[in-house]
């Protein structure tokens, strides 16, 4: 009986150099490449944008609550509690999971957690590279690369880099896009 196959650690995933676990076929993240992660900073962006829209919810639930005096104000702003407690989790950990990885012809963009989400968009099929920042993302220094594809299924985004890196990444798209459409 031989030894289930070992993928090597990727990304400081094992720091004593010991064999990860066997990969799943039905992983979708290969770890045969390197993952770069996005910064954890985009977790306060996002939270800030959760207690926004918290904000607003509770203040209209707390009025109709001070004005008819129903219970049902009282549990829904009970459940909105449990929701928000729910979504900060979720929101942290799904920053932590998003990453892209720069390979030879393609770009990968992983995120998800129940979902598991992996995007492969060809540097040949770029038609363009955005870069964004919205007021949240500005005051964190943070910037969105958005890579757009003749087909709309397979745009993907990278969120949370930081403005040096999104332009060097959007450069870099770029140029290896218009490379690899010369040779179509």
């Amino acid at each position: 009986m031989s030894a289930p196959d070992r993928s090597p650690a990727v990304d400081g995933d094992d720091p004593a150099g010991a064999a990860a676990a066997p990969v799943s076929p039905l992983d979708p993240w290969p770890a045969t490449v390197r993952w770069q992660s996005i910064s954890h900073d985009l977790i306060w962006v996002e939270l800030i944008r959760l207690a926004l829209t918290l904000a607003v919810l509770v203040i209209g639930l707390a009025v109709g609550w001070a004005v008819a005096g129903h219970w049902f104000f009282g549990a829904a702003l009970g459940a909105v509690a449990v929701l928000a407690a729910w979504r900060v989790v979720a929101i942290v950990r799904a920053v932590r999971v998003w990453g892209y990885a720069e390979r030879d012809n393609d770009l990968l963009v992983r995120h998800g957690l129940l979902v598991r989400r992996l995007s492969i968009v060809p540097y040949s099929r770029m038609q363009f590279v955005d870069v964004s920042a919205g007021p949240l993302e500005r005051a964190f220094d943070l910037a969105t690369v958005q890579l757009h594809t003749a087909a709309a299924a397979t745009d993907a985004r990278v969120p949370g880099l930081r403005p040096a890196e999104a332009s060097r990444l959007r450069d870099r798209l770029t140029a290896l896009g218009e490379d690899r459409a010369e040779g179509l």
